[in-house]
């Protein structure tokens, strides 16, 4: 019995300072941070690498804002309560992992989440455009944790079990989806082996609804591209950012340009964005580089400090602020640029890297926006990599347009504001869908009086 108090002595005391070292690494890493993500990508230099390491090695701590030893004494006074008191048999695991990741929930910011060596594994797996799930793009609503469906891809087993664009995922495989962090309800729920079934429970127009989804191999086409029927309208359709979204775009771009467009509409409509990356690669290749400074994004932290993206000499850039920062991958080759009429289709749910690609090209004054308010989402998360495995996705900085527009919490307002209408014929609607889309019709008009 002593042995065994002795060994719980050890595991509280190791919660504990384990708490305090996760605490503290993660904020001395906010300004740090050399190359700074929007959406479920890690980017850190080596230096601020290091720094996690030796943070949660040394047992250091930094900007003593807390009475240690009064937390210390009450978290041992409630393991005594736990060992008196509780009914069954604790995981003492769960119980340190829970401890990280109320603190980082203790910073009342949605996008800030701490990731077990599990989850972290899960989530940086690489998927490039391909992977074991059903076939549907998802968003969630940050206030109410509501988890809607925007897309559903074609041939994908979410078509075949006649899930639908605008179902609400009210619960997976028995866990209330709203409760969930998105990108883990993703990666360890939604996705997994092949051949293996996801239970759904979906709300659609207020009924419940229970589905049985079996996995496959999806392939998502991140871009699609089509000539309209007038013969000098390119269309292309992003539905994601992903890792491979902007060598499908380019492919996409180029391909229209043989059949002679004339003119281009970008469709990012219920695009939820994705790799900051890909946006910056996307926008240079539509950008010219002779206007303003060649700035496609900027960030700032807490302290002012930040990076910028540019373009110069036919290569996108990367600069920090304070020279202390350098991402290897740049300068990238670009030299491309689309000389065209052109318009971005926007709505509500038109989210952060789509913002940050829509905001370049508007301030640019190479593309209009038609539709609706962008959703408002212009702050960026690092992903913090820790020496046990376990992560923090920290928010770390403002991104701002070229101009310097903080659109976080505002969007993007169209230049010409049109709300989607349902055609009244559907049947005709869903045989040819681009015909009979009235924001479309709107883009065209606009195009037309350019």
């Amino acid at each position: 019995m002593e042995n065994e108090t002795k060994t719980k002595n050890k595991f509280w005391k190791g919660v504990l300072i384990g708490v305090l070292i996760t605490l503290f690494a993660g904020l001395i890493l906010v300004g740090g941070a050399a190359g700074l993500l929007l959406v479920g990508r890690t980017m850190m230099d080596s230096q601020t690498r290091e720094t996690a390491e030796n943070s949660t090695n040394s047992g250091e701590s930094v900007g003593a804002a807390l009475d240690y030893r009064r937390i210390q004494k009450k978290m041992m006074l409630l393991k005594r309560i736990v060992d008196q008191y509780f009914l069954f048999d604790s995981d003492t695991a769960a119980i340190e992992d829970g401890i990280y990741k109320g603190m980082m929930s203790a910073l009342d910011d949605p996008y800030t989440v701490y990731y077990t060596p599990e989850e972290y594994q899960e989530l940086t797996e690489e998927t490039e455009g391909t992977y074991y799930g059903i076939g549907a793009l998802v968003s969630q609503d940050i206030n109410s944790g509501i988890v809607t469906i925007l897309r559903v891809f074609p041939d994908s087993p979410a078509e075949e079990s006649g899930l639908q664009k605008g179902d609400i995922l009210y619960q997976v495989n028995g866990l209330e989806a709203a409760e969930q962090d998105l990108d883990l309800l993703v990666s360890q729920e939604i996705r997994g082996a092949e051949g293996t079934t996801v239970k759904l429970v979906i709300l659609r127009d207020g009924e419940e609804i229970e589905v049985s989804v079996t996995r496959r191999q999806v392939e998502v086409a991140t871009v699609d591209h089509e000539m309209l029927d007038d013969g000098k309208t390119g269309y292309v359709m992003v539905s994601q950012f992903d890792v491979i979204t902007a060598g499908q775009f380019e492919e996409a771009i180029n391909d229209l340009e043989t059949q002679g467009m004339t003119q281009l509409v970008i469709d990012l409509r219920d695009n939820p964005g994705g790799v900051l990356d890909t946006a910056v690669a996307m926008a240079a290749y539509i950008l010219p580089e002779d206007q303003m400074d060649g700035t496609i994004l900027s960030t700032a932290n807490r302290d002012g400090k930040g990076v910028r993206y540019y373009c110069k000499g036919g290569k996108i850039c990367f600069e920090s602020s304070d020279g202390s920062g350098s991402d290897s991958r740049y300068p990238q080759e670009d030299g491309h640029e689309v000389d065209l009429p052109m318009v971005i289709l926007v709505n509500g749910n038109s989210a952060s890297a789509s913002e940050l690609f829509s905001g370049a090209l508007k301030d640019y004054g190479v593309a209009k926006l038609v539709g609706t308010k962008t959703f408002g989402k212009g702050i960026v998360q690092s992903l913090v990599p820790l020496d046990d495995g376990s992560a923090v996705k920290i928010t770390t900085a403002h991104y701002y347009t070229p101009s310097g527009f903080d659109l976080h919490e505002k969007g993007l307002e169209p230049d010409v504001e049109v709300e989607y209408e349902l055609p009244e014929d559907l049947e005709a609607a869903v045989a040819d869908p681009l015909a009979y889309d009235n924001q479309i019709a709107a883009a065209l008009e606009v195009l037309a009086g350019e």
